[in-house]
């Protein structure tokens, strides 16, 4: 069954905090929400970045495309396992993404970021 989405209405977690709901109203104006359990969730969230990208490229013929958040704030903080460290990268409308990044990634990005931007090319690890 596919529904069309015209407005995304409300977002909430369960009261257990073992899945999350969306609420929508389709594009006949009724409501109707999507629980997604916890561990869907996060695969749904590592597929959307790619969906997205995917979908611009598409629509408007162009692969250079990227879809880009721009950066209000960042925190860098000790992991529990001392061989990485986690940054928080956020937006000023309140979204945040984290990685942890081990060790070696960490200076590699350090030294990228001291690079004049002449300098700094595309570094896939």
């Amino acid at each position: 069954m596919e529904i069309k989405v015209r407005s995304l209405t409300t977002c909430e977690v369960a009261a257990d905090g073992g899945a999350i709901s969306l609420g929508f109203e389709d594009a006949t104006g009724n409501p109707a929400a999507v629980s997604i359990s916890l561990n869907q969730v996060g695969a749904l969230l590592m597929t959307l970045p790619g969906l997205i990208e995917t979908a611009l490229k598409t629509r408007y013929g162009d692969q250079s495309l990227r879809y880009a958040y721009p950066l209000a704030s960042w925190v860098l903080e000790q992991s529990t396992d001392t061989s990485q460290r986690i940054i928080t990268l956020a937006t000023e409308d309140g979204f945040k993404v984290r990685f942890s990044i081990p060790k070696a990634e960490q200076d590699l990005l350090g030294e990228a970021l001291t690079q004049p931007m002449s300098e700094v090319t595309v570094r896939p690890n």
